[in-house]
């Protein structure tokens, strides 16, 4: 399969290009597009054979859900039998954005889009490539990060076209995303409402709408959110993460440089700006300052895949408070961690 890259600047709309894209997901095939967080691997949500396609190009268990994205609100009412008052008060403040809602699913849901559980995660992008596609496809696109399954998420349509040209129709190139993180995914379902996955809406900014926010213990369980197995965000270099703090942390990230270039491997340092002088001797990768998590937030996945694309075999990585965006990023970088 060849697949055909087309480019569409976000700030002026081409629809000509829109009618083109949504074609393929008309005609059940598969779409890479950019939205706001990162790229995603979108298909028709009410075409179960379509939808099997997105499982199949990226290698991802049946058993993680997938996300709908709309751009009506009264989607919600056709995707869920039932919208709670919370829903709808968060969808006024948060959407468009990077906000995940998981209610209870309509019976227009197949179950390849909900892993067969009750529930479906639903989530308006505020972009405006992703919004025009959606409207003109005149269908909820399901649409997972735009990698193969378990690899560090794509925030350009380079990063889409490394690990899935040749498997997929299409790829849409609207530049860099924005937030750079995954959406949060919440569970209005429940009371009171609970973070399932963090994300580019931190727990303080929800907090601040409905009061009382939980946070799920048991995200390893379930997998009653989209991309919380285990094994994720993973460059293909064997990521240690250092969550000391201070000095303690620079300490810790020059032992582990040191022991590892002793070794033979080829390693690189994301630090914090603050601390990119400490290490003179390495290669360093700045993720930005320690206190302008957002900028973090863009930063993360595009270095991490930057040092892959190098040829580095060992990656060290200070970690991050966490609070806001904080806690999105330590998530993601925990999971970055685990051993493959």
């Amino acid at each position: 399969m060849k697949t055909k890259i087309i480019e569409i600047n976000p700030k002026r709309i081409d629809l000509t290009k829109i009618k083109l894209v949504a074609e393929e997901i008309k005609k059940g095939n598969l779409v890479a597009f950019p939205t706001e967080t990162v790229y995603g691997l979108g298909a028709d949500a009410l075409n179960e054979k379509a939808v099997a396609k997105i499982f199949q190009a990226k290698g991802r268990p049946f058993n993680d859900p997938l996300i709908a994205h709309i751009a009506d609100i009264k989607e919600l009412y056709r995707l869920s039998k039932q919208v709670p008052p919370v829903a709808l008060k968060l969808a006024k403040v948060f959407w468009p954005g990077p906000l995940t809602l998981v209610l209870k699913k309509s019976e227009l849901v197949s179950d390849i889009v909900t892993a067969s559980l009750d529930t479906v995660a639903v989530r308006m992008p505020e972009d405006n490539i992703a919004l025009s596609l959606i409207r003109e496809a005149k269908t909820p696109i399901a649409a997972p990060s735009a990698n193969l399954f378990g690899r560090t998420s794509p925030t350009t349509a380079q990063h889409v076209a490394d690990d899935l040209d040749g498997k997929i129709e299409m790829i849409v190139d609207g530049g860099k995303t924005k937030v750079g993180l995954e959406s949060t995914v919440l569970d209005v379902t429940l009371e009171p409402v609970r973070v399932l996955r963090a994300g580019g809406i931190s727990v303080e900014k929800l907090k601040e709408v409905v009061g009382q926010v939980k946070i799920s213990k048991e995200l390893e369980e379930g997998f009653r959110s989209p991309g919380m197995l285990n094994s994720h965000y993973s460059p293909q270099a064997k990521l240690i993460l250092v969550e000391n703090k201070g000095e303690a942390q620079i300490e810790e990230v020059r032992q582990l440089a040191s022991k590892y270039m002793t070794q033979g491997f080829k390693v690189g340092i994301m630090a914090k700006e603050e601390n990119q002088n400490k290490y003179d001797r390495f290669k360093v990768k700045v993720i930005g300052k320690g206190t302008e998590l957002e900028v973090c937030a863009a930063n993360l996945f595009t270095i991490l895949r930057s040092f892959d694309k190098e040829g580095f075999e060992i990656i060290i990585a200070e970690g991050l408070e966490e609070h806001g965006l904080g806690l999105a990023i330590m998530e993601r970088l925990r999971k970055a961690a685990v051993p493959k």
